[in-house]
């Protein structure tokens, strides 16, 4: 298949002011014939809503929280950039785009991620104007911290909670929508099909998560702003209802999944404390900006690490990377944490953890000043692990975190379906192989207030006034696939619970596709996940009803979706042999052990095609052409 990723020609600071000037309109009176379905109410989907209804839509949104201001995007902590230069330490635009690109380790595409270096200023003006409370300096303007991967301070923030407040401005605006009736709002519906009848997406095809019911809703466009697809690995810092099933039955319905391989491994995460967990708890990034990351220097110390003096503790961040310490990017800080522990000075009881230490900015700055700062960060970690971080260092340990494969969208975000598109996490586009901390909150905002709203206009008015209703026989024939898979799950009567296969499948993941990967071990994998999948449709047990509320049974499709994706992603990261973000492959590597890219031969997106069920899916690519920055071997040092 040949992608078009429809990137404007001419210079790069001027693709998105052309594109917008050149783009079909829809007149206001128009607007109100369209209906436009949103599937999930995060940032991006929320943003979307919200923005598409006021320009005069008719809109529907759907989430499977009990509420829109439930959405994951609350969990985020740290912050969002944006290139204002407010503290006046050399900012712009174009920094802010070239610490994009490299942070993403040259693999995202320079149109879309100069166009959200673009907009990120105004995505700060809308969101204070909503009532966003950022935290001000003395002198009252909005204050700005830093983040990994850059040397300025660009990340807007509301102390350890900026993901919940910028989700209640985004919430805020889609409720005006909603009470004016310009958005109609499905809560606790998952989104089980996308219906794709005369070559284009034409609606989706959901489960009342209530009543079990299976229901049909029709659209002239669907949007996926369902996040991302971290919780394949069990194990992660999502939420437990976070899961890949709108966007991989999207995918099976023809929109190419790109990426998959790409997965984040966050640094400042809690350490795992056994087998009890279902998720892990991530301490913000944003904590690297005071807090100091050490380990013992020597073997197997397992000394109070009060006790433990300067000059036997190694600061290896600042050590090894002078020019960026303890701020270099989130795949080089959680490669490193592993290696110390791998190396035999891990600390705490597993030895799967490294120190992040705030004994010398309270020392320095007072601890009112970090309680300021971080105050409700330094209470969750307390309360989780009942150990004081005002007094002790805290133990963190990498996790998965953000996934930044997705579906394949091009510079419109539209999918290789018609008439799908793909915003925020659901998509592959801005970040390449690795994101920078606070970018995520940039781009689901980008996408939903000031991106879609005109692309997704463009594709309306080519278009037409074509009719839509769910009469088509494509939605027939989706609700019946969707029945039969249900009763097919219900009747297997295993022995062995949903559960235990979804932490098995992560088991398997994280061992030979996490944070460093190598051909044997992945092999290894391409043979145990279809086994495992085997099993599943063997052995599981699923009780209950499907015309009822049936958790397990929601579950249930889900892990199925998961042992699929999973052997994609392992798919992936096998055919892409080179060392590049998080993508680690052991036989590539510098010899100072850092990830070494091959670019002669992928430097490229890989867009995977669904082509049946048991056949091998197709892989095609779309080369990243860079004309603006070059290519050059990461350094933090």
């Amino acid at each position: 298949m040949k992608l078009e990723s429809k990137v404007p020609e001419g210079p790069l600071a001027e693709k998105w002011t052309h594109h917008k000037a050149t783009m079909k309109l829809v007149n206001p009176a128009n607007k109100r014939k369209y209906e436009i379905i949103v599937v999930g109410t995060g940032l991006a989907g929320a943003s979307a809503a919200s923005s598409l209804a006021e320009l005069g839509y008719r809109v529907k949104a759907f989430c499977i929280q009990d509420s829109p201001r439930r959405a994951h995007s609350i969990a985020a902590q740290g912050g969002i950039n944006a290139a204002k230069n407010y503290p006046n330490d050399g900012d712009s635009v174009w920094r802010l785009f070239y610490d994009t690109i490299k942070g993403g380790d040259y693999r995202a595409r320079e149109g879309n991620v100069h166009r959200l270096a673009e907009v990120s200023s105004s995505i700060i003006d809308q969101c204070v104007a909503q009532g966003v409370p950022f935290a001000r300096e003395y002198g009252g303007l909005l204050d700005n911290r830093s983040f990994g991967g850059a040397q300025v301070s660009r990340t807007f923030y509301a102390r350890g909670q900026t993901g919940q407040q910028l989700l209640l401005g985004a919430y805020s605006a889609l409720c005006r929508q909603i009470g004016l009736g310009t958005v109609k709002m499905y809560p606790r519906m998952e989104m089980l099909d996308l219906v794709v009848a005369d070559g284009a997406a034409r609606g989706i095809v959901t489960r009342d998560l209530t009543t079990g019911k299976i229901e049909s809703h029709a659209a002239h466009a669907v949007l996926l702003c369902t996040g991302g697809y971290g919780n394949v690995f069990f194990l992660s810092t999502n939420a437990q209802n976070s899961n890949a099933t709108a966007v991989w039955r999207a995918h099976k319905r023809g929109a190419l999944f790109a990426n998959p391989c790409f997965t984040q491994i966050h640094p400042t995460c809690i350490p795992v404390s056994g087998d009890h967990q279902s998720k892990l708890t991530l301490m913000s990034e944003s904590l690297r900006n005071d807090g100091r990351v050490w380990v013992p220097k020597k073997v197997g110390d397992t000394r109070n690490p009060n006790e433990i003096p300067e000059d036997e503790r190694d600061y290896y961040l600042e050590r090894k990377y002078p020019s960026f310490g303890n701020l270099v990017p989130r795949d080089v800080a959680s490669r490193n944490a592993k290696e110390e522990c791998d190396a035999g000075k891990g600390v705490g009881a597993s030895g799967k953890a490294v120190y992040l230490d705030f004994a010398e900015p309270l020392k320095r700055l007072g601890k009112n000043a970090i309680v300021e700062k971080y105050g409700n960060l330094f209470d969750m970690y307390k309360q989780i692990t009942g150990e004081n971080p005002y007094t002790v260092p805290m133990r963190i340990y990498p996790a998965i975190h953000y996934t930044m494969g997705g579906l394949w969208v091009d510079y419109n975000l539209m999918t290789t379906v018609p008439g799908c598109f793909a915003l925020g996490e659901a998509n592959f586009s801005d970040h390449g192989a690795n994101r920078l901390g606070a970018s995520a909150l940039m781009q689901g905002l980008a996408d939903g207030y000031f991106i879609i709203p005109y692309t997704i206009g463009n594709y309306l008015a080519n278009l037409g006034m074509a009719p839509v209703n769910a009469k088509h026989p494509a939605f027939a024939e989706a609700e019946k696939n969707i029945a039969e898979s249900e009763k097919q799950l219900l009747g297997i009567n295993g022995k062995q619970t949903v559960t235990h296969f979804h932490r098995e499948l992560g088991k398997i993941l994280w061992e030979y596709c996490g944070m460093a990967r190598n051909e044997t071990g992945l092999k290894k994998a391409k043979t145990l996940i279809p086994q495992l999948r085997e099993e599943f449709w063997k052995n599981v047990n699923v009780p209950g009803e499907d015309a009822d509320l049936n958790q397990s049974l929601e579950r249930a499709g889900r892990v199925a979706d998961f042992l699929e994706l999973g052997e994609l992603m392992v798919d992936d990261a096998l055919q892409r042999t080179e060392s590049c973000g998080c993508h680690f492959r052991e036989e590539s590597q510098t010899p100072e052990h850092e990830a070494l890219r091959d670019d002669d031969h992928f430097a490229h997106a890989a867009a995977w095609e669904y082509a049946g069920a048991g056949k091998p899916e197709i892989r095609n690519t779309e080369e990243l052409n860079f004309e603006f920055v070059k290519l050059s071997q990461r350094s933090y040092k």
